[in-house]
């Protein structure tokens, strides 16, 4: 919490709390990282409530409880912050992340749609880099050109356990946003010098995806660490669909 204090809210102005509706900003990639986030912090807080002897279902009420605590403290910082506001879009987002674990979780036991992204550095944070990010850790928290959210889907849980459909492979449906260097506009200029024009778009992609969590290997350091990065999508063949150019097949996307 103080690292992403310390990358996020020092170097802005604090004021009164206050509310502030930025949900058509960033073609609305920054709400899925709240749904995202929600999401993946849910999922570690269960596990270590039934390691520590929960059943299933105080687990899961108690790590999206803190999960949701944890999102919600952040929409606390924003609302002191002059340069955001508490947004209810961000709440509900979080929310919804929240629901999407505990419900799973609750009624199978198991995750079988899961939330992940990728993200690659982009040619525009050299044009804002104070806005989105002036090095890779900056770039990864502020610069939603290069992030792309995932939502992946697990047809082996779906099946009969004697399936041979293999158990680690996912399809995954992907969207992102290019060409941003403002929220809900493009500047012209900053600080009196030009911005080149860039033209803002969805991104939309249909990939496979794997499933670390379904590979088990002899070592219990690889299993635990497939585990923690499972939240990445890795590069894999990939279709980009967007309004502004023809459908494009991509070897490998990240």
């Amino acid at each position: 919490m103080s690292w992403l204090y310390s990358q996020w809210y020092s170097g802005y102005p604090k004021s009164s709390f206050h509310f502030f509706n930025d949900n058509g900003e960033w073609l609305q990639m920054d709400k899925y990282a709240h749904f995202f986030d929600a999401y993946i912090i849910a999922k570690p807080m269960t596990h270590v409530y039934k390691w520590a002897g929960l059943n299933n279902t105080k687990a899961t009420l108690y790590g999206c409880g803190v999960a949701l605590l944890f999102q919600t403290t952040v929409e606390v910082f924003d609302g002191f912050s002059s340069e955001w506001g508490f947004s209810t879009g961000d709440l509900a987002c979080n929310t919804g992340g929240v629901l999407l674990f505990g419900a799973q979780q609750l009624g199978w036991k198991e995750q079988r749609i899961m939330l992940k992204y990728s993200f690659h550095q982009t040619k525009y944070s050299q044009y804002r880099p104070d806005v989105l990010g002036s090095n890779l850790q900056e770039n990864i928290l502020k610069d939603y050109n290069g992030l792309t959210s995932w939502i992946c889907v697990n047809p082996y849980s779906f099946m009969n356990k004697n399936s041979k459909f293999p158990k680690w492979l996912n399809f995954a449906v992907g969207f992102g946003g290019e060409g941003m260097t403002g929220g809900d506009f493009n500047p012209s200029e900053i600080n009196g010098v030009p911005i080149p024009e860039f033209t803002r778009y969805r991104q939309y992609y249909l990939a496979l995806d794997i499933e670390l969590s379904k590979i088990n290997t002899r070592s219990e350091f690889i299993n635990g660490l497939f585990k923690l990065l499972n939240i990445i999508h890795l590069p894999m063949p990939t279709i980009e669909f967007s309004s502004v150019k023809k459908p494009i097949g991509r070897v490998l996307y990240f």
